[in-house]
């Protein structure tokens, strides 16, 4: 009596794990023993699954032949060799399911309903994995990005906490309550500042006039940053490339082409300035920092500029200092007759 119950407890559990992982349609099946082919159509589809969300390596490869769930005791001897492989690589605790002789096991009372209760198990398992991979505690799903631009947001976020001392966010976190924390935890540094140390370089209020000044400005000023990244990265390949006249590149050339290539190909005349760095900038930028002052000495000053130069060759550069040389007077028959010289060098002959 015990046992029947006990039996009827695991037929309810398993008609709930059935309907709650979408294969309420087989039911019925799900009693009538390995020689049912929709008991056997089941276990398959249960098996496919786990293959699809990687919980099986082997056996479910992609164009490998499935096992017969037609009729008979061929159909059934199949099922059950490809069934035992497939219950040893999940690690079945059920000793008795994959044995050799795991068709008089599954003909027991109750053994087929544990084995569709670990099948199911194994695929909700399979299931929350595939859902908790989806839920990555990474900043980006919070944002749902997934391009470029979405990365380098997730990339600031990231520095921004780290910055602040707040950790990663929790799981199911949204957007709104992690900005919520953000700015309660700003709003608590700040009184610990210096006074007027985030006053912002814009201080005048933005209408639609000078949001249109503001923006026609900073493309004016992108497309001259980018001349001038242009033009620096024009010397730095004329600088480079001036490398490999040396007799020493014949056998270093490669070498160096293998340390330079992959640095100036980050190196690109784009500007990455933007609206949103003049709005982030604070008053004490527009500071002027004399470069031989006493500050900023300490970050630039070193033992190089210590060394005194010698004595250097004069290279001249100066032609208001130089004087154009005299022609020196010389006789007309000095040198020979230059006539002669000159027929003969243009091919004329002398007459007869």
């Amino acid at each position: 009596m015990e046992g029947a119950e006990a039996e009827g407890r695991e037929g309810a559990a398993l008609a709930q794990d059935l309907q709650a992982l979408g294969y309420g349609s087989f039911l019925e099946a799900a009693s009538r023993g390995t020689l049912c082919p929709d008991f056997r159509a089941l276990c398959m589809r249960l098996v496919a699954e786990l293959a699809a969300l990687g919980a099986l390596k082997q056996g479910h490869e992609e164009g490998a032949e499935a096992p017969s769930v037609g009729d008979g005791l061929s159909a059934e001897e199949e099922f059950l060799r490809e069934l035992r492989s497939q219950l040893r690589e999940l690690h079945c605790p059920d000793s008795a399911l994959s044995r050799e002789d795991s068709a008089a096991a599954l003909r027991e009372p109750g053994a087929c309903l544990r084995l569709l209760r670990f099948l199911c198990s194994e695929l909700q398992a399979a299931r929350l994995l595939r859902l908790r991979h989806s839920l990555d505690p990474s900043p980006a799903q919070l944002f749902g990005e997934g391009t470029e631009e979405g990365a380098g947001i997730v990339q600031e976020l990231i520095l921004t906490l780290q910055a602040l001392g707040l950790p990663r966010p929790a799981l199911g976190t949204p957007a709104s309550r992690l900005l919520q924390e953000l700015h309660a935890k700003i709003s608590e540094l700040l009184p610990c500042l210096p006074p007027e140390s985030m006053q912002p370089l814009l201080s005048c209020p933005l209408d639609a006039h000078r949001w249109e000044a503001l923006e026609s400005l900073s493309r004016s000023l992108r497309d001259q940053y980018s001349c001038r990244r242009c033009l620096l990265l024009r010397r730095l390949d004329l600088t480079t490339s001036a490398f490999h006249w040396s007799d020493r590149s014949e056998t270093h050339g490669e070498a160096m082409r293998a340390v330079l290539i992959p640095m100036r190909e980050e190196l690109t005349p784009e500007s990455h300035v933007s609206v949103a760095h003049v709005l982030a900038a604070r008053a004490d930028l527009s500071r002027l920092v004399p470069a031989t002052s006493v500050a900023a000495r300490r970050g630039t000053c070193c033992a190089v500029n210590k060394v005194l130069m010698g004595n250097v060759p004069d290279r001249g550069g100066r032609p208001n200092e130089l004087e154009a040389p005299m022609p020196s007077w010389q006789s007309r028959r000095e040198g020979g007759d230059r006539r002669k010289a000159g027929r003969q060098r243009w091919g004329h002959k002398k007459k007869k």
